[in-house]
């Protein structure tokens, strides 16, 4: 049912209303998890993978259409400037999607009890302060189970600076590489790692916003300059994943469609890492500059 949601022609003409497909989703994620798993001795201790699993099952359907979508047109479309820019609404329809995940999940951490909050976003949690706050663990884990402190967002905000371009771009690449190979094993099984991100991303946001709603326009700005080319980035290595994916099963190696879909991947790959190297400098070398 929540399939027909999302119609493929509708979205590459008005790709923003993905924004509200993904607040949806991150949302009924949520409410189903909380209302059949919350309080189980043993789902409950697994609530936050859950949450991820439940919003990776919604968007599933609408990636692999879209990924076969996009092979057609390398198929279709000999022309390398047309095919970019055909690939370009894809990109764009996703990118909004990621972004209504991202806002749904950061509304939600604000605004659910804190006791709630500490359970659906436990390994989220975890993930971001082993990242953020690699020395004192624990603490960051415990604190931001019952809220987090200026103190503790202040410190782990300041260590974040103190990382540099390189550090940043090997971790994005291992995701991005990532990323390429579920797209490639499992056509749309990328999606799994896109919708991890977003909830430690929300996580992450809903920190940085102290837990007030009033905050949550600076978090987002924080982690959305750097973070939308980052996510475009994990984007175009997921579609060139999928369409090569779809083109293995569906032509032969011999034939020459096929050995056109392998250029455009790999064109969409080199993109990915140029434009994830470049997230990478802002992240590390602008950002510190204005948070």
């Amino acid at each position: 049912m929540f399939e027909s949601l999302v119609n493929l022609k509708e979205v590459e003409r008005e790709p923003w209303e993905l924004f509200f497909i993904g607040l949806l989703y991150a949302s009924l994620s949520i409410f189903f998890v909380d209302l059949i798993f919350l309080k189980d001795a043993v789902f409950g201790k697994y609530s936050s993978l859950m949450i991820v699993t439940f919003t990776v099952i919604f968007c599933i359907p609408f990636f692999f259409y879209l990924i076969k979508a996009e092979e057609e047109k390398d198929i279709k479309i000999k022309k390398s400037g047309s095919l970019i820019k055909e690939h370009a609404k894809a990109l764009w329809a996703l990118t909004y999607l990621f972004l209504g995940l991202l806002v749904a999940f950061s509304i939600w951490y604000i605004v659910l009890p804190q006791d709630i909050t500490a359970q659906n976003f436990a390994a989220q949690i975890e993930t971001y302060c082993k990242i953020n706050y690699p020395l004192d663990m624990q603490n960051c884990v415990t604190t931001m189970g019952f809220g987090a402190t200026p103190e503790i967002t202040n410190t782990v905000l300041r260590g974040r600076t103190m990382s540099n371009v390189a550090t940043i771009f090997a971790n994005n690449l291992l995701v991005l590489v990532f990323i390429l190979l579920f797209s490639l094993m499992f056509g749309a099984g990328s999606i799994f790692i896109l919708a991890w991100n977003a909830s430690v991303i929300g996580c992450a946001i809903g920190v940085f916003a102290r837990g007030q709603l009033t905050h949550l326009s600076s978090g987002l700005l924080r982690y959305l300059i750097h973070g939308i080319p980052e996510i475009a980035a994990y984007f175009t290595a997921a579609l060139a994943g999928g369409i090569l994916s779809v083109a293995i099963i569906r032509h032969n190696i011999r034939e020459e469609k096929f050995w056109r879909v392998i250029k455009d991947a790999l064109n969409m790959f080199l993109i990915s890492i140029a434009v994830l190297f470049a997230a990478a400098i802002v992240e590390v070398l602008v950002i510190p500059l204005f948070f």
